[in-house]
């Protein structure tokens, strides 16, 4: 198989923001046909017009996200992945990836994403539990979730990931392993468990700024990431990513690009993108679409932010995402890169948390993995290469 791309859309439109959310969203409860209709033209338009820089690549993934991209009419949809087959001719059925919120508006046009071309739906439950879901300050509720996943599973899509949110506020043990009982009843192929974060800016990170926000206790935290992971595995799923369980065979071909660092085309407002290395940037390119949709609309082919990575950069990307993953670093896919292996830049660093049991370090490869007390704290780990 030759040189392959995954494609992200990004569709900013949202019935309502939640307060923990720090994407590019616009709040709308419907979007205006005219509207609707010009944004794609912009995608297209931006597709047409980066698709050089990947050129020759066959397409591997299509990711449609926001945002609810389920907003979207089922004709748009299709336009979309009509357009990114087009550009990059799969040389197998690519995998196609539509994210999904539950309501019934939604819910009716999932046949339509299905004759798209759509063979694999990303459910927003985030709870199962009417009262964690009115203080996420979702728009939905329990019995939403359960309509949707009928609808889904009525219409033969080949793979659903269901993503659940822990550490919410007011959130107990015994309300968490009641949605892990529900959530393991409803048997998803892919779960993505995120631990609440809290962001600067959005509602949540101001209340919690000015201690107004009651969230569980680190010790709490850290017993309900541990019991998360046990259920899980008890029940069939592969933790192969911090937040990412998969039956086998069913782990996210998109999501795995961005944590091994293969190309990403992004369109769409707000959309970031990875064009693959070349001779004069031996690292690639980072490409960040403006946050402002009167902005990307006058122009969705050039007014993005683009840093050219460095050596140093890459470098501490290359750790900090690959220990994420279950297989963590790959040290000598890393020397191949980088000239040598991880311990040359960052000895000090990897001794500091190897001794600190963050870290686990392969003695005759040199590969390195988090330890399960390291998953705990991840983000503090990899600020250490960052």
């Amino acid at each position: 198989m030759g040189p392959d791309v995954g494609v992200y859309v990004h569709v900013p439109w949202c019935e309502r923001v939640c307060p923990y959310c720090d994407f590019a969203v616009l709040a709308a409860r419907s979007v205006p046909l005219e509207l609707e209709e010009r944004y794609v033209d912009a995608l297209v338009a931006e597709l047409d017009a980066r698709r050089e820089r990947f050129e020759g690549r066959a397409l591997s993934s299509l990711y449609l996200g926001g945002g609810t991209p389920s907003l979207l009419s089922a004709g748009s949809v299709a336009r979309i992945a009509d357009a990114v087959r087009a550009a990059f001719p799969p040389e197998q059925s690519p995998e196609i990836t539509l994210e999904v919120n539950p309501s019934s508006l939604e819910r009716a046009r999932l046949p339509g994403f299905h004759a798209a071309g759509v063979d694999r739906i990303s459910l927003g439950a985030q709870s199962f539990d009417d009262a964690t879901l009115k203080r996420l300050g979702r728009a939905h509720r329990a019995d939403a979730v359960y309509a949707t996943l009928d609808a889904i599973r009525a219409t033969g899509f080949r793979s659903l990931s269901l993503d659940l949110i822990f550490g919410a506020p007011g959130q107990t043990r015994a309300s968490l392993d009641a949605d892990l009982d529900a959530l393991i009843a409803v048997a998803p192929s892919h779960v993505s468990a995120y631990e609440l974060t809290l962001e600067p800016g959005t509602p949540f990170g101001e209340a919690a700024a000015r201690g107004r926000l009651a969230l569980p206790d680190e010790d709490l935290l850290a017993s309900m990431l541990a019991r998360v992971e046990a259920r899980l595995a008890d029940a069939g799923y592969r933790r192969y990513e911090i937040s990412s369980y998969a039956r086998p065979g069913c782990e996210a071909v998109h999501n795995r690009r961005y944590w091994e660092r293969r190309p990403v085309l992004g369109l769409g407002m707000g959309a970031v993108s990875t064009d693959p290395p070349d001779a004069a940037h031996a690292h690639g390119v980072r490409r960040a679409n403006p946050r402002e949709l009167a902005r990307y609309l006058a122009d969705p082919a050039g007014c993005g932010e683009i840093e050219v990575l460095s050596a140093e950069t890459a470098r501490g990307e290359a750790i900090f995402l690959a220990l994420r993953t279950a297989r963590g670093v790959d040290a000598a896919r890393f020397a191949a890169e980088f000239g040598a292996p991880p311990r040359h830049f960052f000895d000090r660093e990897i001794e500091r948390l190897r001794r600190d049991e963050l870290l686990c370090e392969e003695q005759e490869s040199g590969d390195l993995r988090l330890t399960p007390r390291g998953r705990m704290i991840a983000d503090s780990v990899f600020e250490a290469f960052v």
